[in-house]
């Protein structure tokens, strides 16, 4: 089988890829840095640089593949509404259009279980309990993408989409590396009481969901899918673990939650007014997300992809600590 992989540069579509070519499929890549996928080329595949918002590009991106796996898209909860639909719908677009146009078989697309988050503790959330207004930017482009992605059907493309909670393992540079480093400035605290569990997923489990994704037939198509380790886990437990992996000092000063949310608000405020608007180290979103409760239902995908998450969470955050004391030296 030949596929595209997009956003072959950064960490998810990076892993997947290289993860087809060891199972032997023929990989065509899209990233926007050459340097990031010199491993892949080198591995094997072929590299097409170019942005995604060029339609063009895109219909060149999907001749003569079966199947495109998209993982490219604007991520984060801080920028412009116009930077995110850019990012998460346009390009969406253009990708649908030119799987549609170039005959592509199929597409897999990377979502977000972000799309759920509002503000709130839930636990278990099923796939289809999709609220009425959406919390940020970030997750009401995510599910429009999404819905773009499915509107595909009724032309004859065989669509899934995948929405993994908290990836992590080797090349993970979203989740720990940001906090370790606000744990060296001695600026992380725990929200609350630090009891609320969240879900993590292994980079090792979720390739092999986007694999299934690839091969799965029939009532398996056209569904989006919760992806998880299955295994809810205390939040600072992990974040200690982490720290403790990295000789950096365990995180044990507690913050109320209202007092961290305050901060945040002000935060958030004189960023807003400094020049350039840059992204504040704290905001509303990261408190909640920190201090609530947020698991999902895996069982979707376990049916119907026979989705199985054999690598431990406590695997992959060793995986990740590995991979960055290899990268950047022991942590001081």
């Amino acid at each position: 089988m030949k596929i595209l992989v997009t956003g072959a540069s950064g960490f998810i579509g990076g892993r997947f890829a290289r993860f087809a070519l060891e199972q032997g499929l023929s990989v065509r890549v899209n990233g926007r840095r050459a340097e990031s996928v010199e491993h892949l080329v080198r591995r094997g595949a072929e590299f097409i640089q170019g942005d995604l918002s060029d339609p063009e590009l895109v219909h060149a991106l999907c001749d003569d593949v079966e199947a495109v796996v998209h993982c490219a898209g604007a991520v984060g909860t801080w920028g412009r509404r116009q930077d995110f639909q850019q990012g998460n719908v346009q390009v969406t677009e253009n990708v649908v259009e030119a799987c549609l146009k170039q005959h592509v078989r199929r597409l897999v697309h990377l979502s977000s279980p972000s799309i759920y988050f509002d503000g709130q503790s839930h636990l278990n959330i099923r796939e289809e309990q999709v609220p009425k207004r959406f919390h940020n930017h970030y997750a009401a482009t995510k599910y429009l993408a999404e819905q773009k992605v499915f509107g595909a059907t009724e032309f004859g493309l065989e669509v899934i989409a995948l929405r993994p909670r908290f990836v992590t393992g080797a090349g993970d540079t979203s989740i720990f590396p940001r906090l370790m480093q606000m744990q060296r400035k001695k600026r992380l605290s725990i929200i609350g009481n630090g009891l609320n569990k969240v879900d993590f997923t292994s980079i090792q489990n979720l390739n092999e969901a986007m694999l299934s994704s690839l091969l799965a037939t029939g009532a398996a198509l056209g569904k989006a899918y919760n992806i998880s380790n299955g295994t809810p886990l205390p939040i600072w437990d992990v974040v200690n673990y982490v720290m403790r992996q990295m000789q950096l000092p365990p995180v044990t000063r507690y913050r109320s939650y209202g007092l961290a949310y305050s901060a945040a608000a002000i935060n958030e405020a004189a960023c807003l007014l400094w020049p350039g608007r840059p992204e504040p180290t704290l905001s509303r979103v990261g408190m909640q997300v920190m201090n609530r409760d947020f698991t999902l239902d895996i069982s979707r995908a376990q049916y119907y992809l026979d989705y199985q998450p054999n690598v431990s969470v406590w695997t992959a955050l060793d995986e990740f600590c590995g991979w960055w004391k290899a990268q950047h030296g022991q942590a001081v």
